[in-house]
């Protein structure tokens, strides 16, 4: 029989972790194909609920904020300004909200075998995305109903997406292993999202927050994904506060970055924990 020799050396383990992910993609793939399965079984109207929850967000917030406050809507029509933003903030949203619960959700798995504990909650982050996808085609029903056009700028919309993931994928795996350890943030999780739905530029352009507090405001990761969604889709005079942008850019790649550390720090101990 053929043995393969295994030899640990100094910092040979954080590349042997890497390699394993990339070995044990397949698994990262099922979980997430069977989460997307199981997402909206025994649900009367199944994946339409992908559609409908933003749409009626967005449909509240066009009202609220459009229509009885008069706020500036980028020369755009606002469903268009709301939804670009709606989008992104979606997508952050369920993210962390399945990234946060995932490891409890796979505990059984989790205690029985050894795999890159990573996995678990990219593949539900993997999820929440092809429900950025679908709640997509609103979007395109928009841009169709007021025949808007977007301009070159719509090509620089995959380096935005990049960002969401990073904020996500950062934020979710602190909430992830955090949560392991105290099972508090499944309580605090659901008020972190609806706090941030309303300090995020969702239903207004983030230019009326005044110049002297965009610093303070770009301390929000989601302001750089969101400004950069409604430039690269909107075009035309929607710019975006470079400052602030770089700010809220560098939060969200130390929140990834330790994120990623956070985890990977914990990783050893959730079978024993969880």
């Amino acid at each position: 029989m053929n043995t393969k020799e295994l030899t640990l050396e100094a910092g040979r383990l954080d590349r042997q972790y890497w390699k394993d992910l990339w070995r044990y993609r397949e698994l990262m793939y099922f979980l997430a194909w069977r989460d997307i399965l199981v997402r909206y079984k025994q649900t009367a109207i199944g994946v339409a609920w992908a559609l409908i929850r933003p749409f009626l967000t967005m449909v509240i917030f066009s009202v609220l904020f459009g229509g009885l406050a008069k706020l500036p809507s980028e020369g755009v029509p606002y469903p268009i300004l709301v939804f670009s933003a709606m989008l992104p903030w979606q997508f952050f949203a369920s993210a962390l909200s399945d990234c946060s619960s995932s490891l409890i959700a796979n505990s059984n798995l989790l205690s029985k075998v050894y795999f890159p504990r990573l996995i678990v909650p990219v593949s539900s982050i993997i999820v929440s995305f092809v429900d950025f996808m679908i709640s997509g085609m609103i979007l395109l029903g928009l841009m169709a109903w007021y025949n808007f056009v977007p301009d070159w700028r719509i090509l620089t919309l995959p380096l935005f997406i990049a960002i969401a993931f990073g904020a996500a994928i950062g934020a979710g795996l602190w909430l992830a292993a955090l949560n392991v350890e105290y099972r508090d943030f499944r309580y605090v999780v659901p008020f972190l999202v609806q706090f941030g739905l309303y300090v995020s530029p969702v239903g207004f352009s983030s230019s009326i927050v005044p110049e002297q507090w965009r610093w303070l405001y770009s301390l929000n990761p989601m302001v750089s994904v969101i400004d950069g969604f409604r430039w690269a889709i909107l075009g035309g005079k929607t710019t975006i506060n470079i400052p602030g942008f770089i700010l809220s850019l560098t939060l969200v790649l130390l929140l990834f970055l330790s994120g990623i550390w956070y985890f990977r720090k914990m990783e050893e101990s959730f079978a024993d924990v969880i």
